[in-house]
């Protein structure tokens, strides 16, 4: 009890330190933002603080920060350290720059500020992976939710061949295309309260549930073991845990969320609430889930449960059947409220790079029914394949920690050019940079460069080496853009 104890106090005291620190480096004021001065009624829309932020939150806590946690916990208490140090260094400063640049480049999405400040040779990369990971976030984001409904909701069992399933998912996708095509605060801005409140009740059940157990079975951190090898298939902890966490610590995702709620901001100093802290709280639900998870495993549930499975556990557990059930709901909540806005940023995606007027609604339509068309086939292949959902999830956390490096990049060239304290995003750029590497070289999903080589199947090493060295390029390349762009600026201004 006492480190998941110390973990919460990292997250509280030095989130709150730290975004003061982020804020005064960013240095917002009180020049109009694009929701006022570019005002159109459909994406710029000026919405309260309070509304920003709880949209802000639902957006970019999907079932990550549930599902990642639950199997991340099977590493040992040393999860409760590094969840909240990710959050604060790594995650919450992404979001909030990620946010705040987004608003003074006049309510920019992220490829065209990753093509401003890395060049078009990197934006043509990125292009291509984010749209993949928006349509990857759609097809997740509709199976794992419909799921828990047929399961845990109707109660039957959620197999291809049941035609409930997929009536829940058209369901989920009916609701998609509505808050894809409609204006921000039309739908998403009047539902999101609702869902905002079963969420809410959801992790603080939990995290009262936890300490009403007394910390039973929540272990501590002991140095008399290895505190990086407790998984129990001995996975390494680099890169494993943080690309199976992912949402919990750091997520590429939240860039294009923060920059789609970037446009609904009235005013520049609500950014630390809005981006830095709501990423605060997505680390403390993560934290709670991991720890309800900890506990059933330490009372002999097994560790091969599925996470999904063990989201109703941990829920019936702590919260009984009818609090269970509504903690159910709201990990129902989280993934519907992120794909939605996974397919609304990809529009704005698209329509930005095709300049492509999304005032005029025929135009919103057919971006949308282009975006909808493959996101439906992909969930075809995961519901027909019995490894389908499986691959997906791997590629989906890969792409997403992917996205990442590329968004700590431009706020690393950002910083820079303006006089910054650009170290804050560069050393997790590059430590995120070779986690995503390592696992990509070494996975079967991606060059399985060991197993190619005939070397033992749990070996990383040359993993490690080549992702070190893509390291040292990828320092090199931020800090010789940095030094390329802010030349062009200079010699613009003269």
């Amino acid at each position: 009890m006492v480190t998941f104890i110390i973990g919460l106090a990292i997250l509280i005291i030095g989130g709150y330190f730290y975004g003061k620190f982020c804020e005064n480096i960013f240095g917002p004021d009180d020049r109009p933002t694009p929701a006022i001065s570019k005002a159109d009624g459909v994406d710029f829309v000026a919405m309260k603080k309070w509304k920003n932020s709880l949209i802000e939150l639902l957006n970019i806590a999907g079932t990550g920060p549930i599902l990642g946690p639950i199997q991340g916990i099977l590493f040992g208490p040393v999860a409760f350290i590094t969840i909240p140090l990710g959050c604060v260094l790594a995650g919450s400063m992404h979001d909030y720059f990620s946010g705040m640049i987004s608003i003074r480049e006049g309510g920019a999405q992220m490829p065209k500020m990753i093509k401003k400040y890395l060049g078009g040779k990197v934006f043509n990369v990125y292009n291509v992976v984010v749209w993949i990971l928006m349509l990857l976030v759609g097809a997740v984001f509709v199976y794992t939710p419909g799921d828990l409904i047929v399961t845990e909701v109707i109660g039957q069992e959620a197999a291809f061949a049941n035609p409930t399933t997929w009536i829940v998912y058209a369901g989920i996708f009916i609701y998609y295309l509505i808050a894809t095509l409609f204006p921000l605060d039309a739908i998403i801005g009047r539902i999101y309260p609702i869902f905002g409140a079963i969420l809410i009740f959801s992790a603080v059940g939990i995290f009262v549930g936890i300490l009403m157990d007394g910390g039973a079975n929540l272990t501590n951190l002991s140095f008399a073991t290895n505190i990086f090898g407790q998984h129990p298939k001995d996975l390494p902890f680099v890169p494993v845990f943080f690309i199976t966490v992912a949402c919990g610590i750091m997520s590429g995702f939240h860039s294009t969320q923060a920059t789609l709620i970037g446009r609904a901001v009235t005013s520049e100093r609500e950014g630390k609430t809005t981006f830095f802290n709501m990423m605060l709280i997505e680390g403390f639900i993560a934290m709670c889930w991991a720890a309800g998870a900890m506990i059933l495993f330490g009372r002999g549930v097994d560790p091969a449960t599925g996470a999904t499975l063990m989201i109703g556990k941990v829920s019936r557990e702590f919260l009984g059947n009818i609090g269970g059930l509504f903690a159910v709901l709201g990990v129902i909540v989280l993934p519907i409220t992120s794909g939605d806005t996974a397919f609304r940023s990809l529009r704005l995606m698209i329509a930005e790079q095709f300049n492509i007027d999304q005032q005029d609604y025929k135009k919103r339509v057919a971006v949308t029914a282009a975006i909808f068309i493959p996101a439906i086939l992909i969930l075809y292949y995961a519901k027909s394949n019995n490894e389908g959902f499986n691959i997906l999830w791997r590629y989906f956390a890969f792409t997403n920690q992917f996205i990442a490096t590329f968004a700590l990049g431009m706020i690393t060239v950002y910083l820079y050019i303006h006089g910054k304290n650009y170290l804050i995003s560069l050393i997790p750029g590059t430590f995120y940079f070779f986690v995503v590497l390592s696992f990509i070289f070494h996975a079967p999903i991606g060059l399985g460069l060991e197993l190619r080589l005939g070397m033992e199947p749990t070996s990383y090493m040359l993993s490690y080496v080549c992702a070190a060295v893509c390291c040292v390029v990828y320092v090199w390349f931020i800090k010789k853009h940095s030094v390329t762009q802010k030349d062009k600026i200079l010699q613009t201004s003269l």
